[in-house]
């Protein structure tokens, strides 16, 4: 019961993360926002949650776990509930940054509380998988979601029922979780929580406005000497203390180590995946948002299946064979779906699907079984929150470095179409900004009559996309094709014997 309760609060977040991408041509109408303003609509959540998942890692561990969960569904639930009534683009920002700051709580608590009731890796591993396909579900489920309730009522709706499912996993937490904390309460590392908040803050702040400012700016570099400053400083400040709040002797343990590094190259390119593909969908293909939702049942599926196999192949095999291949599939899903055209079937699309939702499953929740497997029990909630940061961070970066190399190309593309160039310098501009501005130019067009230039600036819009779409997979398939080097030369395939089991192993053959 209680992991059920943890999956329930694991999906009402992960359907979060997602589900509101369905929704962002319906809030440029509605709310009249503009391609920044959608774009923090989206990033104002990843921010706070990745900003503040550390610290809240560490105070679960401190204050109890069950408080922290139930603390953080409540603040999410009651974010999501303001916005669902927001009437301007800043106050869906604000809220969504409320979500995001409870989301920081939950996140960590319910694999720490998840840790401290499985304590044999078997039994970690299978409850591990299950939480992973959780996941994995609900990030590929978040656009079904999205895409069913903009069909059925209006946009606030998707917020409403996240609210829904957050108030049912108070109520469940509340009857089946016990609470748990580390047991040696150490005082609180003060200086370890402001200094983990502004250098994983500044970090992923400046990948977001990375694009905007461009990645070789003066701004970007800044804010990235900023942050390699930060983490410095928390490095240095944490070796110094006697308790401190992030062991970081941690990071010399590859098993640790390389398993992070694999979660943030998988959701990495699942994120720029997810950005790229719902706007194909929607504004290539031109289907509806349940529609569009609905084709990610293959990946989800495949993600489900890849979480609970990965866990158990994981134990009998090791984690290095299955992390490696799980990146080896994401490398030839992301190259076989930059091959897509206007005309590719639903039936490949699903196919290219299958091996990256495997992937995913086969890289993550093995990964995070690794992860949490070289933390100690008492310290899972810090051990949790490293989990999700590098999660969140890599996924951030995804959509950034993905987002800005497509967007590249599709710029480019255009400033190449005569049909463009024909255009009003004002129209041209806006044209060049997204395919959904594209898409609007050529329906006026049509409708003042000129239906064969609509269909030229269609047909630019749609090349140049697709262009940009086989540049950001390329992308994806190298980043996750040095993850996979990164795994089989690095990772563990076992976790080093730790003192405990050695002694529990001499009380047995004592007995």
């Amino acid at each position: 019961m209680v992991l059920a309760v943890l999956c329930l609060a694991t999906l009402t977040i992960s359907l979060a993360t997602t589900a509101i991408n369905v929704s962002l041509p319906s809030l440029a109408v509605e709310l009249d926002a503009n391609n920044r303003d959608l774009q923090w609509i989206v990033d104002a959540y990843n921010l706070l949650f990745a900003t503040f998942v550390l610290a809240f890692g560490s105070l679960s561990d401190r204050y109890g776990r069950k408080g922290a969960l139930v603390l953080g569904l409540i603040v999410f639930g009651g974010g999501a509930i303001g916005a669902s009534f927001a009437t301007s683009s800043t106050q869906l920002i604000g809220w969504q940054a409320i979500m995001g700051l409870g989301a920081a709580f939950v996140y960590p608590t319910t694999l720490s509380i998840l840790s401290n009731i499985f304590t044999e890796r078997s039994d970690k591993a299978k409850a591990i998988g299950i939480w992973g396909a959780t996941t994995g579900i609900g990030v590929a489920c978040g656009p079904i979601l999205g895409g069913w309730l903009l069909e059925s009522f209006w946009w606030g709706s998707v917020f409403l029922a996240l609210s829904t499912a957050a108030a049912v996993a108070v109520i469940a937490a509340l009857l089946f979780v016990e609470t748990s904390r580390d047991p040696s309460t150490p005082r609180i590392d003060y200086g370890g929580l402001v200094l983990s908040v502004l250098a994983v803050g500044t970090l992923v702040y400046t990948v977001i406005e990375a694009p905007e400012h461009g990645w070789l700016s003066t701004v970007t570099l800044g804010g990235f000497a900023v942050s390699v400053g930060l983490f410095a400083g928390l490095v240095f400040w944490e070796r110094r203390r006697s308790e401190p709040m992030i062991d970081v002797t941690l990071f010399t343990n590859m098993r640790f180590t390389a398993a992070s590094a694999s979660v943030t190259f998988a959701y990495f390119a699942l994120f720029g995946f997810i950005f790229l593909i719902t706007q194909y969908f929607q504004l290539v293909r031109g289907f509806g948002p349940l529609e569009t939702g609905v084709k990610f049942i293959p990946v989800a599926t495949s993600i489900a299946v890849g979480s609970i196999l990965g866990t158990m192949l994981a134990v009998r095999f090791g984690n290095k064979v299955v992390v490696s291949g799980g990146l080896v599939l994401f490398t030839v899903a992301f190259l076989w779906i930059s091959t897509l055209s206007e005309t590719t079937s639903y039936f490949e699309i699903a196919c290219q699907m299958i091996p990256l939702g495997l992937g995913l499953g086969l890289t993550s929740a093995p990964a995070t079984e690794a992860i949490m497997g070289a933390v100690p029990v008492n310290k899972a909630g810090i051990g949790s929150a490293m989990n999700d940061a590098t999660r969140e961070v890599g996924g951030t970066l995804g959509v950034a470095v993905i987002g800005s190399v497509y967007a590249s190309l599709y710029a480019s593309g255009l400033a190449d179409s005569d049909s463009v160039k024909q255009l009003p310098s004002q129209v041209e501009s806006a044209v060049s900004e997204s395919v959904g501005s594209a898409r609007i130019a050529a329906e006026q067009l049509g409708a003042a009559g000129d239906v064969q230039g609509a269909q030229s600036v269609s047909d630019a819009a749609g090349s140049a996309f697709l262009d940009g779409l086989a540049a950001g997979s390329y992308v994806a398939a190298a980043v996750t094709l040095v993850g996979a080097v990164v795994a089989a030369a690095f990772l563990p395939s076992r976790p080093a014997r730790s003192n405990s089991d050695r002694h529990r192993g001499e009380e047995v053959g004592a007995r």
